[in-house]
């Protein structure tokens, strides 16, 4: 269903409590999550679970069930923005009070941003070129209204060029929207992949690694990857008791930029932390990874999508 990237370097930086309470937000195929419950279970230490794709849940519920229903697993259904009130539904990792600040005891939160194999693999999820499919790209196909149909079809040239330009960084980004525009109507993916190489010349290479921006940036746009993004890194602070770590995985600059801000300032807007009287840091976290983990040779061999991951870590400030 899915290969976890960074499994075993995840698990080692991100648990330092196994008795503690850690949050996986990006489930997928459950990977991760088995891993950590490998080394959490047996002390007694529990996971909350959460992706926003209800496949994705269906999935892991069948390969975590025993965890599950020992308690050792909980399973959300939920996107990054809304997670905080999921978890204090739940009532799993927050204090007395019921809501996250208040007293929260998450040892640790995993992000890990990129799309499943599954998904991308699904040619009726419509995210990858190298399958005909519908031009669909919702993580959550239940609940999405949006869909890249309706931005090809519906939006108008400038705003397409402003969704490829900010979420796909495509510097041809106003040559490309017209040529979607004249395309009209786009039904496929392949038909997508197709109009995007035919509208400028250039090689293979390149005209795939435009195709696979604009796929992304379409992605993102979708289901407002950026925003969700913005919103969890936000709260995180309130989620993760001091001496608690955050790890998140990083697939492109645009996500990793904002991470490593965050770790480095306390915002994912500035560089500097903000300072007291006397000079110290305010910033709720210290980074632990100068420097992001990648994976190594061995692994992108075994498995080539784990070529483009960042993994940085956080340990959060008193």
């Amino acid at each position: 269903y899915h290969v976890p990237v960074l499994r075993d370097e995840l698990v080692r930086w991100l648990v330092t409590d196994p008795a503690g309470t850690y949050a996986d937000l990006t489930l997928g195929g459950g990977g991760h999550s088995a891993a950590l419950l490998d080394v959490l279970a047996p002390a007694g230490g529990r996971l909350v679970c959460a992706d926003r794709d209800g496949d994705a849940i269906r999935q892991a519920r069948r390969r975590l069930g025993t965890h599950v229903e020992s308690g050792a697993a909980t399973l959300l259904q939920t996107s990054f923005g809304r997670f905080p009130a999921a978890l204090s539904r739940a009532g799993v990792g927050v204090g007395a009070g019921g809501a996250p600040g208040e007293g929260a005891r998450l040892s640790g939160v995993l992000l890990d941003l990129g799309v499943s194999s599954h998904q991308i693999d699904e040619a009726s999820r419509g995210f990858s070129m190298r399958f005909e499919g519908p031009l669909d790209m919702r993580m959550d196909q239940a609940s999405g209204e949006l869909t890249a149909a309706t931005i090809l079809n519906e939006w108008s040239a400038a705003e397409i060029a402003d969704v490829l330009w900010r979420h796909g960084e495509e510097r041809l980004s106003r040559p490309l929207s017209r040529a979607l525009v004249a395309a009209r109507p786009l039904r496929s993916t392949a038909q997508l992949a197709s109009v995007v190489k035919a509208a400028q010349p250039g090689a293979p290479k390149e005209l795939t690694k435009r195709a696979a921006r604009v796929f992304q940036a379409l992605r993102i746009e979708v289901n407002a990857e950026m925003d969700e993004l913005e919103a969890i890194l936000a709260a995180a602070a309130s989620l993760v008791r001091p001496g608690g770590r955050l790890a998140v995985m990083s697939y492109h600059s645009l996500e990793d930029r904002r991470v490593k801000r965050l770790l480095r300032s306390g915002a994912t807007g500035g560089d500097s932390p903000p300072r007291d009287f006397y000079g110290n840091s305010l910033a709720p976290w210290t980074p632990l990874t100068r420097q992001p983990v990648f994976a190594s040779d061995a692994e992108i061999e075994a498995n080539p999508r784990a070529r483009s991951v960042r993994l940085r870590v956080g340990e959060r400030s008193s």
